[in-house]
């Protein structure tokens, strides 16, 4: 009887020796996320809303980046080869996506004012002072079609240099639970700070997701913008050169 104890003993050290007894946790980051607390998960869902609206701002500008300068270089074509600004404004309706389209209706409708004002005078008899009124229509339309193109994007900004911030305090208060662990538990075990310190990881994570790209989209539709501000700069000047040249007299 004693040779067992002795050989069962022996084969549970064994055992223990070859099969050592781990202690561990699930780190599933869904599991964590779906047991953290209610502030770190409402920091989650921020920061989630925040990122699905930058992206649809992001493609829906471009969409409406790529249509504007496929337009705007048709229409460049028409305004160039046209005979007459009549024609032109004939064929605004096409060019429905273009902001020269809707600078040049502002300045035409603004020129047929003029002449309509100067009864029993031709074109070429308006005076330069009609001008003026000409250049206000189309810089007012230009600032117009600007602002109209940059709607939006101020968000892109807010949230790139929000969301790091909002990630920080998730990151704050999931240090502040591991703490709090440490101090109802009594102990400085990994199984007690690591749950918190894994929701702070992610707080952190998911604020650099949704500003990063927030970023680059801001950066990269301000680059688009200027150049759309300078194309439709160009444009007023020679809308104006023409007008001047054909209808006004010193």
């Amino acid at each position: 009887m004693e040779n067992i104890f002795i050989n069962t003993a022996l084969a549970a050290s064994t055992v223990t020796s070859k099969s050592p007894i781990k202690i561990g946790m699930k780190m599933d980051a869904w599991d964590l996320i779906w047991n953290a607390g209610f502030i770190v998960k409402f920091v989650l869902l921020l920061l989630l809303v925040f990122s699905v609206m930058s992206w649809a701002i992001i493609l829906a500008k471009n969409l409406q980046l790529t249509r504007l300068t496929l337009s705007n270089s048709k229409f460049l074509d028409l305004f160039w080869k046209a005979t007459s600004l009549d024609k032109i404004n004939s064929d605004l309706e096409t060019y429905g996506h273009s902001s020269l389209a809707q600078v040049f209706k502002a300045g035409y409708n603004e020129l047929q004012r003029i002449a309509e004002s100067s009864a029993g005078k031709s074109g070429k008899d308006l005076n330069l002072t009609g001008l003026d009124n000409v250049n206000r229509a189309l810089r007012k339309a230009s600032d117009s079609e600007i602002a109209r193109l940059e709607g939006r994007t101020s968000f892109l900004a807010t949230v790139g240099s929000t969301s790091p911030f909002i990630g920080l305090f998730g990151t704050v208060w999931g240090i502040m639970t591991a703490f709090q662990n440490i101090g109802n538990t009594g102990a400085a075990s990994l199984a007690v700070v690591a749950p918190g310190i894994s929701e702070a990881l992610i707080t952190t994570a998911v604020g650099l997701a949704a500003a990063i790209p927030a970023v680059m989209g801001y950066n990269y539709f301000i680059g688009k913008f200027r150049k759309q501000d300078l194309e439709i700069s160009n444009f007023t000047a020679d809308f104006l050169n023409i007008v001047k040249r054909n209808f006004f007299k010193d």
